[in-house]
């Protein structure tokens, strides 16, 4: 079981807590082991909105496995932010360098760099928080106008409703592009959105349309990416022909199915490589006989 720990924070947005909280407790409902937590200095939270939520004074013990995502809060500038105990700073940077990893929803960011985390790293924040952010941080490279920013386990977005985003895309690396789909599908979210290029996932990138035929075909491949999927049972599945398949799909992605599921198992090769697999052993548990597609797959993506 992973947990996901929630750093509130006095005045916090509740949508910069809710809509991530969301998408890890549809994953639970799914089936993946998620258990949320909630942590503060006090037992009770004010938020920005005026309904105060209830926390717990004591962290839990955390493993690598865990993610701690700290909501922004309401503050006119980011100096301007409520204070965060050095103990609680000392927490954020010793899960990250025990191999966990750390996230932030809009000014969540500013406590991330309290606690030496952005410093040489890629981030973002809400656009109006972004050049001070930049002032405050001179070591971490501020991305202007992306939704979500992944660097060494380091994980920021825009703000607001860009966390659902940014959880999203966390499932999706770590359970594959078909749990996400089925979570961004429960909670019926269907209008996806980029984050940061290089790191947002092919799943979420191809999900912008409205064609519930695609859809369904997509869900198909989501789900079974690793796996021989012929044209025909595709279509046979969504209930129109091969040839009109293909054509709803390209006009809906730009894509086509065999071109959309070679991009999942690359992106999924991709985080198999990045945390320690060979490129023959991640080839080859995204469903390519040997590594030379994905050789081909990589070379042609850079």
């Amino acid at each position: 079981m992973s947990r996901v720990v929630f750093l509130l924070l006095p005045r916090l947005h509740l949508l910069d807590l809710a809509g991530p909280a969301q998408v890890f407790s549809t994953a639970a409902d799914l089936g993946h082991d998620y258990r949320l937590r909630y942590v503060a200095e006090s037992p009770e939270v004010p938020t920005a909105q005026g309904l105060p939520v209830r926390a717990e004074p004591d962290w839990p013990e955390l493993s690598p496995d865990d993610l701690v995502v700290v909501p922004g809060c309401r503050a006119p500038t980011l100096a301007a932010a409520p204070e965060v105990s050095a103990g609680v700073l000392g927490r954020l940077a010793a899960h990250h360098a025990a191999g966990g990893t750390v996230a932030s929803v809009c000014s969540g960011a500013d406590v991330l760099g309290r606690a030496g985390l952005l410093d040489g790293r890629r981030c973002a924040t809400h656009h109006e928080l972004s050049a001070e952010l930049a002032r405050r941080y001179p070591a971490a490279r501020v991305l202007r106008d992306v939704l979500y920013v992944v660097d060494d386990r380091v994980v920021t977005s825009a703000g607001i409703a860009s966390g659902i985003d940014l959880a999203l895309h966390l499932v999706a690396a770590r359970h594959g592009p078909g749990a996400a789909a089925r979570v961004a599908r429960s909670m019926v979210v269907y209008a996806r959105r980029n984050g940061d290029e290089p790191q947002d996932s092919a799943m979420l990138r191809h999900r912008a349309h409205l064609s519930d035929a695609v859809h369904r075909a997509q869900d198909m491949i989501d789900t079974r990416f690793a796996h021989p999927l012929r044209l025909d049972e595709l279509a046979a599945g969504v209930g129109v022909s091969p040839r009109t398949l293909t054509r709803l799909f390209g006009s809906a992605t730009g894509l086509t199915p065999l071109r959309y599921q070679q991009m999942l198992r690359l992106e999924r090769a991709e985080h198999l490589i990045g945390h320690g697999s060979t490129v023959e052993t991640a080839a080859r548990a995204v469903g390519f006989a040997d590594a030379r597609m994905l050789r081909r797959l990589r070379s042609a993506a850079r």
